[in-house]
């Protein structure tokens, strides 16, 4: 039988879960990991939001993840993760410190306080919901999740963004060897498709369809400093193989699957984005060529950007990429 999952949970024994509110919207998502998954973290936007990224990097002592927690309401979100960590010692996951178990949690978030209200971010709770909500089922994407308040171009201010979520995607490379990737897409840039054509970003009036240009409006402003907080970005996900890695193999992954968000989003890792990029190797294939899989954990993670604003809908008065006339009323989910 065809395996017709074609997003992140196609890797075996990964779960992914969601938990949002339309009324932020904001929202959070949880990857859950197998036994003995070896994590790395590659961080490279001006503007991160982050939470125990230091323990993936080489020369640490922990080396297997438990989960990896992507989530909404700029630092306020990071809160999430003590919900799945509650979560997790529950059920008796994490690292055995002879005196408790604690789960090891990395985590980080996107900046989507300027979208709708404010004073609505992930906590605990939405944390502890969304891993509930895990399963092998193949990912939801679009505005749920961590996406659900994720937006692009928003240089100018709301008026001109384009709504943006999470996407997934995963290659199929043989004898059991996958990667994947799951992209939650906050970005200060345009997200591009192969051809270089705009396929989000800010347009060029509130009710164009036609886009400005990400470099359009860096050149205009070239000498110009931005105001502090006027755009506040990110793109944040995860990439993860079957291959049996190292932890420094893992990090090489993570570094590579980079290259992937470059030609996705024009511009990238700048100053105002806070992209970061988690890698899973869940080791079940066995041992592969590193080169090989960080290559196509770039790949993955093109195409689930691309899949983030493409399955993206009208929320919040933001059109989305592939409806922009369509605006419906905000509802809870």
């Amino acid at each position: 039988m065809t395996n017709t999952n074609t997003t992140l949970t196609a890797i075996p024994g990964i779960r992914v879960g969601h938990a949002h509110t339309l009324d932020g919207p904001t929202g959070c998502t949880v990857v859950l990991c197998p036994p003995n998954t070896v994590g790395g973290v590659d961080q490279r936007g001006g503007a991160p939001g982050t939470r125990e990224t230091d323990l993936l990097r080489p020369m640490h002592l922990v080396q297997h993840v438990d989960a990896v927690l992507l989530s909404g309401g700029s630092a306020f979100g990071l809160d999430a993760a003590a919900g799945v960590m509650r979560w997790l010692e529950e059920r008796g996951v994490g690292y055995d410190t002879r005196v408790a178990k604690v789960p090891i949690v990395p985590a980080a978030i996107i900046f989507d306080l300027d979208v709708g209200n404010a004073a609505i971010r992930p906590d605990a709770e939405f944390g502890y919901r969304a891993c509930q909500a895990a399963s092998a089922d193949p990912v939801a994407e679009g505005c749920v999740g961590a996406g659900a308040g994720a937006r692009i171009g928003m240089a100018m201010g709301p008026l001109l963004a384009t709504k943006s979520g999470l996407g997934s995607a995963v290659i199929d490379l043989g004898n059991g060897l996958l990667v994947g990737a799951l992209m939650v897409v906050n970005a200060a840039g345009d997200v591009i498709a192969e051809d270089g054509t705009i396929l989000a970003g800010m347009r060029q009036t509130q009710d164009s369809a036609e886009f400005f240009g990400a470099l359009n409006l860096l050149r205009a402003a070239s000498a110009l400093a931005l105001p502090e907080g006027v755009t506040s970005n990110t793109v944040i996900g995860v990439v993860a193989t079957t291959a049996r890695l190292t932890k420094e193999e893992a990090n090489k992954m993570a570094e590579m699957a980079h290259d992937g968000l470059a030609r996705a989003i024009r511009p990238s890792h700048t100053l105002h984005d806070g992209d970061t990029i988690f890698a899973l190797a869940t080791g079940t294939a066995g041992r592969a060529n590193i080169s090989a899989i960080g290559a196509f954990a770039a790949e993955a993670t093109s195409q689930a950007i691309r899949r983030a604003v493409l399955t993206a809908t009208p929320l919040a008065g933001l059109p989305a990429a592939m409806s922009p006339a369509a605006l419906p009323p905000d509802a809870e989910s």
